[in-house]
């Protein structure tokens, strides 16, 4: 007598899981991959509102002028040479400022983040600093260097320093120590193991506080371009307040806006580009 295998019997796939199994996975957008085009809706839309507000007599000329009228003075300023040597003079200021909070917070979180040695004589004196209200400083930094450029500088730079040291200390710190294991086992070479393992694992978390520096930057230089300054924006801003000129104290707030902006595009840019090997959830 021959007995025959059976196999058990499977039910075919209902058609809705057929469909959905055809179906091309939905892809979601990371943060970082969100259109550029779309972080200008929200400014877009209040601008309309603006004017339709100045346009329907909604709002004091006096206190908020008309878009129109901002831009007709933005127009006259630059026209004279006045915004075009205020603009020049906050953008070297900034980009001294950055370029020095920039290394010294790359420089000292490297330090700490790979040298028990390092963090033992860093990571508490930057916290201190981190406690302390850098505008606070202020009167210090002017006894200690002038009242001319240099203590701005120092001062942007120290806005600037502090998130980047943070977010890149914090993101050495929480490398996988799986891969610290296995270069070890791998025999990789100290600089072979910065290059191949710490560099990649603390990028994340360095663009983080590099946004957070460019916005420090602009933050920090419409204070200080206030105090016993002769030119920049916020000297221009300064100057329109003792004459109640509203309309250039929009210039100035809108071009520091626009600054900030496009530099954050910049940062996110330059973050999609070097972090592209990245996967989102769900993809």
């Amino acid at each position: 007598m021959t007995t025959t295998a059976t196999t058990p019997l499977v039910p075919p796939p209902s058609a809705a899981a057929a469909h959905a199994a055809r179906r091309p996975k939905r892809r979601a957008l990371a943060p970082g991959k969100r259109l550029p085009a779309a972080r200008l809706i929200g400014p877009s839309l209040v601008l309309v509102l603006w004017a339709a507000a100045s346009a329907a007599g909604q709002l004091d000329p006096a206190a908020i002028p008309a878009p129109w009228t901002v831009l007709r003075t933005a127009g006259q300023l630059w026209s004279d040479g006045t915004l075009s040597t205020d603009v020049l003079t906050s953008l070297e200021r900034a980009a001294y400022g950055f370029a020095l909070g920039l290394t010294a917070g790359v420089v000292l979180a490297l330090a700490a983040g790979l040298s028990r040695v390092g963090e033992a004589l860093i990571d508490g004196t930057v916290q201190l600093n981190r406690a302390i209200p850098t505008l606070g400083l202020i009167p210090l930094f002017i006894l200690w260097l002038g009242i001319g450029e240099t203590f701005k500088i120092a001062i942007i730079a120290i806005v600037v320093y502090i998130p980047i040291y943070l977010n890149l200390h914090a993101a050495l710190a929480g490398i996988d120590h799986r891969y610290v294991e296995l270069a070890e086992v791998q025999g990789l070479s100290r600089l072979r193991f910065i290059r191949q393992i710490v560099v990649p694992g603390a990028l994340p978390g360095f663009f983080v506080g590099l946004r957070l520096g460019v916005t420090g930057s602009w933050l920090s230089l419409v204070v200080l371009e206030q105090i016993n300054a002769t030119s920049g924006l916020g000297y221009l801003m300064f100057q329109a307040q003792n004459y109640g000129r509203t309309d250039i104290i929009l210039v100035g707030l809108l071009i520091y806006g626009v600054f900030g902006l496009v530099s954050d595009s910049a940062v996110r840019l330059v973050e999609r580009r070097v972090l592209s090997w990245r996967r989102t959830l769900g993809n």
